[in-house]
């Protein structure tokens, strides 16, 4: 037998395993505390955990200590209790219906903390010769690191439209620092290149991608979003995103996309008030995010009631704590939801499009209400119904020396829509349908009027995951508008009839690729006297998120 010297590689590895060991030994919970509190000692000098995680890890264990001996029929703590803090009071009664989603989450903590005692008992039944012994400690420690980050990580779900959903004592003690080391910076890359044939050239015209518009082949960067998000204090949460390869007027610009703050009105964070720059609560398209999306660009029928999906205004969200978790994971599980956008939504916006002010005084009224059901084998059906009204000021020019005449107040503008998602697990459908009125450039040129409108999209998907987690998602989608494109100069009628067939793989996270071949018949509402041409192109996408 030799001496065990603290500064030894060997002695350091035994007394690192010993710890470790007895720590995972549910028999013993007196000396399994001592020797916690000596790993986590150990980690500390190390540099490892810092002096908060090292007090805030003692005192949980100490608590849980106490609570033994207050109870000794009860059994020992389960390993999760050293890491995980326990709540400060009880429950209240309107965060009772909180408990069965959090009992959910620490089981999954719960497993993790299992799968780390097992890769333990690995590292101590292995053998090896000593000059082995110091990567089997830096080993012991990254694993327990990871679970002290795999801990963190479960406290932090977001979908990145929304706040957290943690309670107040928790989110406190995660925003002890300063406001801006909890904003959380991301984003995404979208490199596109197309090649069009068997087409009308110049005439086509698509309204979400202008590149789409000749016959040569072309190369672009479609989007360069960049996102700073995150909770300011336990009831304030803000939301910036840029993009810098916004298409203005034929030119690439900078340009704010979100600039908003949801202000939590109750404890649970279940109700809350959004204002600034936001996407407008209509559609599920429109919310889901185009990083999410599949197909290159959004349907007519449904982003022709809010190009560019944002809006200057305010609204009012509710949705319950589990089921605001739901949605934040139909995103985390690869599933693309849309976001967090409540169960119920109300507002007011300016109505006039993204980055412009109100013109006539008059705003628009908007209401959406959705749904995500789980159904008993564990796939997702999502219903939503929405509607708007308002009216509309139109931007005009002269058709053959003549300008088009419209309601100096504005024309009336109103829709209703509803929405139906199966998520992808692995087959998934989507469907959209919207009608109403809304600004259209009459048949002589000579108004701009409300008339009616109509149209949707249907799209079905697979959803293929392979061993090493790479995906590979095929899709076809077919869209049908037929109504007045009020964001466009005299708001022509613009008539879609379209198919797209595409495919997705994603190799990793970090990169996805799409490829998409699309075929229909569309107006050119770019140009008097906006003539149908049709199409056919392909369309190549490299997606680098980050």
């Amino acid at each position: 037998m030799f001496p065990i010297r603290p500064t030894h590689p060997t002695g350091r590895f035994l007394g690192l395993l010993t710890a470790a060991l007895i720590a995972v030994t549910p028999a013993s919970p007196a000396l399994a505390s001592q020797a916690m509190e000596q790993l986590f000692g150990i980690l500390k000098a190390k540099g490892s955990i810092s002096q908060s995680e090292y007090d805030l890890l003692i005192s949980a264990m100490r608590a849980d200590e106490a609570k033994a001996a207050t109870n000794p029929g009860s059994p020992a703590p389960a390993p999760s209790s050293a890491v995980a803090k326990a709540p400060a009071v009880a429950p209240q009664p309107e965060l009772e219906k909180k408990i069965a989603t959090q009992e959910v989450r620490i089981k999954q903590l719960e497993n993790t903390l299992n799968g780390t005692q097992s890769k333990i008992e690995q590292i101590a039944q292995s053998t090896g010769p000593a000059d082995a012994i110091v990567g089997k400690v830096e080993k012991l420690e990254d694993i327990l690191m990871g679970t002290k980050g795999q801990v963190e990580e479960l406290s932090r779900i977001t979908d990145n439209t929304s706040p957290s959903t943690i309670n107040k004592a928790e989110l406190d003690d995660l925003l002890a620092d300063k406001w801006y080391e909890r904003m959380k910076p991301r984003g995404y890359i979208q490199f596109r290149g197309y090649s069009m044939f068997e087409g009308n050239g110049a005439d086509y015209h698509q309204p979400n991608d202008s590149n789409i518009a000749n016959d040569d082949s072309f190369f672009g960067i479609r989007r360069g979003r960049f996102i700073w998000s995150g909770d300011l204090t336990s009831h304030l949460y803000l939301y910036m995103q840029a993009d810098y390869m916004a298409s203005v007027s034929g030119s690439n610009v900078l340009q704010a996309r979100d600039v908003y703050a949801d202000i939590s009105l109750d404890p649970a964070r279940e109700f809350r008030a959004r204002i600034g720059l936001s996407k407008v609560p209509y559609g599920w398209s429109n919310l889901q995010s185009s990083q999410n999306r599949l197909a290159l660009e959004r349907t007519d029928s449904i982003n022709s009631a809010v190009e560019g999906e944002r809006d200057l205004g305010a609204y009012l969200m509710w949705a319950p704590f589990e089921i605001r978790n739901r949605f934040k994971d139909l995103v985390k599980m690869g599933l693309r939801g849309s976001g967090d956008y409540g169960l119920i939504s109300v507002g007011a916006y300016n109505g006039q499009g993204i980055n412009r002010n109100d013109v006539n005084g008059q705003p628009h009224f908007v209401a959406r209400a959705t749904y995500p059901f789980e159904l008993e084998n564990g796939q997702f059906l999502e219903f939503s119904v929405n509607g708007y009204t308002g009216r509309y000021v139109p931007s005009v020019a002269k058709i053959g020396g003549v300008t088009p005449a419209y309601e100096a107040r504005g024309v009336r503008d109103e829709r209703v829509g509803v929405s139906a998602i199966l998520y992808p697990q692995p087959f998934g459908i989507e469907a959209e349908w919207n009608w109403g009125n809304g600004p259209v450039l009459n048949n002589d040129m000579s108004e701009i009027e409300s008339g009616k409108l109509m149209g949707g999209y249907v799209q079905a998907s697979y959803r293929h995951i392979f061993g090493n987690q790479a995906e590979l998602i095929p899709f076809v989608r077919y869209q049908y508008n037929d109504g007045g494109r009020k964001f466009a100069t005299n708001a022509p009628r613009n008539q879609v009839d379209e198919w797209a067939v595409g495919l997705r793989y994603i190799p990793y996270p970090e990169l996805e690729l799409t490829l998409q071949y699309m075929h229909g018949d569309r107006t050119n509402t770019a140009v008097a006297p906006y003539d149908q041409h049709d199409g056919n192109y392909i369309g190549l996408q490299a997606q680098i998120n980050f």
